[in-house]
């Protein structure tokens, strides 16, 4: 399977501790780049949220974010400290005869005070654990849309693998009839010159000429790069830098080919080698 880097994942969950919802965005890098939005309460998970990203993705940049919210219809009330607020009421007025007053202590001072109200307790080792399933569902949802994408690569990609094919194919049957094109072409200026040849000579010069534009090593070099990008197409997995690294490979052919050109059909097979190439690298830029 082939992998895109570009791709977004959402979960959204309702919890016995509220909304629970993951995003992440992923877009091409040349290594694995994390960078997480976490709220303040549960940031000690940020470790165990890089490792978990880690052994599952190999490149490309994340922005993660974690927003939790609590729905009002499933929030506790607060826990009352009875002992405490019956405590006060009891100093209180027993101050209050003491010195004779008779000011009333109001709610509104019993609630502010210090250990009256608290928040009930949360279990933070089961909230953790929630918290990291349902990162662990929006990994997964982020590799299905990175496969889904990698798969529509790799399709493009072997298509302009096979058309590449298909010009080095033409390259090495019109090679032969490119030469013979050639010699006739020198032969025909020396009768319009009215020039008789040293044969010896014309045949040596013929066979360094032959020589210096002979492109069967570099078609063969095309050959061995493209059956290779198929095998590793066809393997899958982590195969970014492998893919680009034989994209130069093919564009150092493509301009020596080039180079070597003695016929519109060569250079214009060298032209459509290095616009596949460049469409390949393209989508190559965004595969794991």
């Amino acid at each position: 399977m082939i992998y895109s880097m570009t791709a977004f994942a959402r979960t959204l969950e309702n919890t016995e501790i509220g909304t629970v919802q993951w995003e992440i965005r992923s877009v091409n890098q040349r290594f694995l780049d994390v960078n997480f939005r976490l709220p303040e309460m549960v940031r000690h998970l940020e470790m165990p949220l890089r490792e978990k990203l880690r052994n599952k993705l190999k490149r490309g940049k994340c922005d993660i974010s974690l927003r939790l919210s609590s729905d009002k219809d499933n929030q506790q009330q607060l826990a009352v400290n009875d002992s405490l607020v019956l405590a006060l009421k009891q100093t209180h007025q027993h101050i209050a005869d003491l010195v004779g007053n008779n000011d009333t202590l109001s709610t509104y001072q019993l609630m502010n005070w210090t250990g009256v109200l608290a928040e009930p307790e949360t279990d933070e080792k089961a909230r953790d654990s929630l918290l990291l399933e349902q990162f662990d569902v929006t990994i997964d949802d982020l590799i299905k849309g990175r496969a889904r994408e990698g798969e529509a690569m790799k399709d493009a990609i072997i298509e302009r693998v096979e058309n590449i094919a298909v010009e080095v194919v033409k390259v090495r049957e019109e090679f032969p009839a490119i030469q013979q094109w050639q010699k006739q072409r020198i032969l025909d200026r020396f009768e319009e010159l009215s020039l008789e040849p040293d044969q010896e000579r014309l045949e040596q010069e013929l066979v360094f000429l032959a020589q210096k534009s002979d492109v069967a090593e570099e078609v063969d070099r095309l050959d061995t790069h493209l059956n290779e990008i198929r095998r590793i197409l066809k393997k899958g997995g982590s195969v970014g830098r492998r893919l680009d690294f034989l994209m130069q490979e093919l564009n150092r052919e493509a301009n020596t080919l080039g180079s070597k050109s003695i016929s519109p059909i060569t250079t214009a097979a060298a032209v459509e080698l290095k616009v596949y190439i460049e469409q390949m690298r393209e989508q190559i830029q965004n595969i794991e």
